[in-house]
């Protein structure tokens, strides 16, 4: 039943002519219905020389940032080692949106599993990539999420905030309009820390 499961899965996913909301929330459907598949959607994520694994990022960055985020958490291990190894920019950007989701979930003042389950390997590995994500050529989105990542995973280890400071003031506010704003955006954030810390 299994891989009946996922062979309609990667059928469907194939089938997605483009990520417009009704393409990702048809196929997030499937998967909504039928948790099962979501271990197959991640997997397929993860076939970083197939550009199916696109489409499964779409759909995966849907149900977590739309729907249940809270599902990624038994997967958290392969999630956090795998998103280094990803090529393509399309999936790259969505999966550079959950780590900030689960930047945000860890640091939320509601209650919820992501204090306890996320482990310090995991958010160290989330951290190793989204700094090598600013130091390769990627798209802006890719950029804003990962240095609003690193800004939260800054409050809790105290090296991130001066190295992130140090990137953005020497590269990031060199790049596009879009990059420089953000990247301020995040340094005020980081100064404003710093003097509540004083």
């Amino acid at each position: 039943m299994s891989e009946v499961n996922a062979f309609f899965l990667i059928e469907q996913l194939n089938n997605m002519e483009n990520p417009k909301r009704v393409n990702r929330q048809r196929v997030a459907n499937m998967v909504l219905s039928n948790q099962g598949l979501f271990k197959h959607l991640i997997a397929i994520t993860f076939e970083v020389n197939d550009k199916i694994s696109i489409k499964a990022a779409w759909i995966l960055e849907w149900i977590c940032t739309h729907h249940h985020l809270e599902w990624i958490i038994p997967h958290l291990d392969e999630f956090s080692q795998k998103i280094s190894t990803l090529k393509f920019d399309s999936a790259i950007r969505p999966c550079a949106k959950i780590c900030e989701h689960l930047a945000k979930a860890y640091f939320s003042k509601q209650e919820n599993d992501f204090h306890k389950k996320l482990t310090n390997i995991q958010i160290n590995t989330i951290i190793e990539t989204g700094f090598d994500w600013l130091l390769t050529p990627q798209k802006i989105a890719v950029r804003a999420y990962t240095m609003n990542t690193l800004y939260l995973f800054g409050l809790k280890k105290d090296w991130i905030h001066p190295e992130l400071s140090h990137f953005i003031s020497t590269k990031i506010i060199h790049e596009s309009k879009g990059c420089k704003a953000r990247g301020k955006q995040v340094l005020n954030l980081i100064e404003k820390h710093r003097k509540s810390g004083l």
